[in-house]
C-alpha cells in the first residue's frame, strides 16, 4: 500500500502516519484547513511530515468551511467542556466534514498515482458523527470505485474504525509517536485546555492503555500533565 493520510495533526492521524510509515506503506500527508479554530493542528501536521521525510499538502477550504455553520470548531461558539455527551457533543459537528474532505482527497490519491486514502476515525466517535461510522466507511468506498471506474484504483484504509482511542493509544506507544507535538484541544489555546471532550478522552485514552502522557494541559490557570 502506498496510502494519502488525511492528517489533521492530531493525536489519531499522527499515529497512523507513524503506523504506515513504519512498513514503508505511506506516500503523502494531506491537511486540510477548513477555518478550524485549533489551527496549532495543521502545524502539528506538518511538523509530522518533516520528522516522516514525506511530502505534506495543505489545502485550504476554508470557503467552504464557513458554509458548513453551527458549529464550536467553526463558529464563535463556546466549546464544551467536560466528558463527550451526545448533547455537547453535537456543537462539535462540522455537516459533511469526512464526506467533503475524503471526496477531495480521493481526487488527489489518484492524480498521483497513490492506491490508498487512509483515515483515523475511530469507534468512539459513532454514536454523534455519522461520517466516522463503519456504514459510512463501507459506502463511501463503494462509491469512490464507481467514481475512478477506468481511472485509479485507490482503496479506503481506516483500520481504527471499529476500534476505540485506547488501542490508537497502544499504536503511539508501539510506534514512538511523540505524543506531546499532537495537537487534539478544540479550544486552540497556547496549550491543551485539558477539559474540552477530546482533551478528557485524549487523557483517558493514554491511562486506559497504560502509557505515560507528556502533554501539558492548562486547567484552571495552572499547567498540569495529562492525569484523570
Amino acid at each position: 500500500m502506498n496510502a494519502l493520510l488525511i492528517c489533521s495533526g492530531g493525536f489519531d492521524s499522527v499515529t497512523l502516519a507513524y503506523r504506515l510509515a513504519a512498513t514503508s506503506s505511506l506516500g503523502a500527508l494531506l491537511t486540510f484547513d477548513y477555518g478550524q479554530r485549533h489551527k496549532k493542528e495543521i502545524t502539528a501536521a506538518a511538523l509530522c511530515a518533516e520528522r516522516l521525510q514525506l511530502p505534506h499538502l495543505i489545502l485550504d477550504i476554508s470557503h467552504i468551511g464557513r458554509q458548513l455553520s453551527g458549529s464550536a470548531l467553526t463558529d464563535d461558539i463556546a466549546v464544551p467542556h467536560g466528558h463527550y455527551t451526545e448533547q455537547n457533543m453535537q456543537l462539535t459537528v462540522v455537516p459533511n466534514r469526512n464526506a467533503i474532505m475524503l471526496t477531495i482527497a480521493f481526487g488527489v490519491a489518484a492524480s498521483r498515482g497513490l492506491d490508498a486514502v487512509a483515515l483515523a476515525v475511530h469507534g468512539g466517535d459513532h454514536f454523534i458523527y455519522p461520517d466516522c461510522r463503519p456504514e459510512f466507511i463501507e459506502q463511501f468506498a463503494k462509491m469512490q470505485r464507481q467514481a475512478l471506474d477506468g481511472v485509479a484504483n485507490v482503496a479506503l484504509f481506516a483500520p481504527y474504525v471499529e476500534a476505540d482511542k485506547t488501542e490508537i493509544a497502544r499504536d503511539a506507544a508501539r510506534f514512538a509517536v511523540p505524543i506531546a507535538d499532537t495537537w487534539s484541544c478544540y479550544e486552540g489555546g497556547e496549550l491543551h485546555c485539558g477539559r474540552c471532550g477530546t482533551c478528557l478522552e485524549r487523557i483517558a485514552a493514554m491511562h486506559l492503555a497504560g502509557i505515560e502522557d507528556p502533554t501539558p494541559y492548562q486547567e484552571a490557570g495552572t499547567v498540569m500533565k495529562g492525569q484523570l
